[in-house]
């Protein structure tokens, strides 16, 4: 079959090297994709808000199925232009999609619905945010309600703090997602990924991660998309996934199937394991970016049926093995990331690197120049590791890293150290 991937982050790659080895695919294509998606599939240019040319070009090159990778896309509805195409598509169309695109969205079925979350109210008008937070106090989370690229929430130590970050998205700093905003509840203990497949019907659950938000060592600096992961998050025991589903998953998709969205695709739950027990933080509507990339060193079985099932309402019986042993992701970022990075900056050592033992390289931010490999993003590299422990892992990583030339890149140093102290 002739498979479609949509992206060009590391999520996408890890997608494609994993699809790439299914016996199922033919031919792959990736739109955009980037330097290191470009060894496993064939890169196209396609704007993906063009659903026309997206289209277009499945009807002209005999694509069977879709998959997308980034939430823009979904958001902006390409899961329903293709379907009503007569393209099979795996992810979630645009209603169900709103779980990720409008956390106000997120938070009203919460309430509605008796979800653990943190205690909220919704804002679109500046006066009445700034007094809430002062009755509320600090620490507290300003949050625009629409997608922000990962600058739109912000954890305010302070009301000082709070009322800057309600100015700056009320003032347009992100766009038109900030013409609403969430203000929560502060929420203490440790954040975990959860993520399930869903078929509109049936949810099955995959293996936890764990992400590292902060941009520099000990969790300091700046938050990020993510400086790198580890899979199993070891906290999450099996009570604890049961109580995830049975309280927050399951609800949450009845609610969708309710209001005629049945949600198909992965849905990606952030949750704070807090002294009351989990609570959801809030969804994402696609694979976790690192989370993706260790999920995909652990899984066993084929990606590509089981995308197929859980777009055909096939999940039921359906099962997903995983290997045990762990896996590590480092981010590797261009300096100044979160914030302004250069562009165009050379990258050497690759070759050298993959050959560490257990280790992937997934490429985010890249592009090929005249034969040699350029840093065209803010995170670059994915560089992952499986090891029979965690620390054996993070070692193979941090060995592949030592082998990659690349004075305008950093990292963080202590990716899994959480899940060795435990």
């Amino acid at each position: 079959m002739n498979i479609l991937l949509l992206g060009s982050g590391g999520r996408e790659h890890a997608l494609a090297w994993k699809m790439a080895a299914s016996p199922l695919v033919e031919r792959l294509y990736c739109a955009p994709g980037n330097a290191g998606i470009a060894q496993d599939a064939e890169l196209v240019d396609l704007d993906l808000g063009d659903h026309k040319a997206l289209i277009a070009f499945c009807g002209s090159h005999t694509i069977d199925f879709v998959v997308v990778g980034p939430e823009g896309p979904l958001c902006d509805g390409a899961v329903d232009s293709l379907e009503a195409a007569g393209i099979k598509t795996f992810g979630p169309g645009k209603i169900a999609a709103q779980l990720e695109g409008s956390k106000g969205f997120t938070k009203d079925i919460c309430r509605a619905n008796n979800i653990p979350t943190a205690a909220y109210e919704r804002f679109t008008e500046i006066t009445a945010a700034k007094s809430y937070v002062r009755q509320q106090g600090a620490p507290i989370v300003i949050k625009a309600d629409g997608l922000a690229a990962g600058k739109g929430v912000i954890v305010a130590m302070t009301p000082d703090e709070a009322e800057a970050a309600l100015d700056m998205i009320f003032g347009g700093g992100v766009g038109a997602a900030g013409a609403e905003v969430v203000v929560e509840e502060f929420l203490t203990g440790e954040e975990v990924s959860f993520f399930v497949l869903c078929d509109g019907e049936s949810a099955i659950p995959m293996v936890t991660a764990q992400d590292h938000k902060r941009a520099f060592d000990g969790d300091k600096g700046p938050n990020t998309g993510g400086m790198g992961a580890y899979s199993p998050a070891p906290m999450m025991t099996p009570d604890l996934q049961h109580r995830v589903m049975d309280e927050i998953v399951h609800p949450t998709l009845r609610a969708l199937k309710a209001m005629g969205a049945p949600y198909k695709g992965v849905l990606y739950a952030g949750l704070m394991m807090t002294a009351q027990g989990p609570k959801l933080i809030e969804y994402n509507v696609r694979f976790g970016d690192p989370e993706c990339q260790v999920m995909m060193l652990r899984l066993m079985s084929d990606i590509v049926p089981a995308l197929m099932a859980s777009r055909d309402g096939m999940l039921k019986n359906f099962d997903l093995r995983w290997y045990p042993d762990p896996a590590l992701t480092v981010v590797m970022a261009a300096k100044g990331y979160p914030g302004a990075y250069a562009k165009g900056t050379v990258i050497e050592g690759l070759d050298d690197a993959a050959q560490v033992e257990g280790v992937e390289i997934f490429h985010a931010g890249t592009k090929r120049e005249g034969g040699k490999i350029t840093a065209i993003g803010g995170r670059v590299l994915n560089v992952s590791a499986m090891g029979k422990t965690v620390a054996e892992a993070q070692q193979r990583a941090y060995a592949a890293i030592d082998k990659i030339r690349w004075p305008e890149g950093f990292c963080r140093r202590d990716i899994g150290k959480s899940a060795l102290s435990k």
